[in-house]
């Protein structure tokens, strides 16, 4: 993986970097190799993944059937108090 560093921006290029690690797995997998997990874990964490995983495309399908729009909440609209001032 190469990462270009442009006109010695060194903070965008990391940013760049983290973000293309985190969506190819490679941090997730770092943090899982840092420590051993027994066989049985490993088993069980991966199976609750699967169902995991199982349930999120089952909510998607039945979403997009029944035409529900699922994404973002809008932000509130910041509206200043009135002013009580008298003149």
């Amino acid at each position: 993986m190469r990462i270009l560093v442009r006109d010695n921006n060194v903070d965008q290029a990391l940013r760049y970097l983290k973000k293309k690690l985190q969506q190819e797995g490679i941090l997730r997998e770092m943090r899982l190799r840092e420590h051993y997990e027994k066989p049985s874990v490993k088993r069980a964490r991966e199976k609750a993944e699967g169902i995991r995983r199982t349930r999120k495309l089952a909510q998607k399908k039945l979403n997009r059937e029944l035409g529900i729009k699922v994404g973002k909440k809008p932000r509130p609209v910041f509206r200043p108090a009135p002013s009580a001032t008298a003149d």
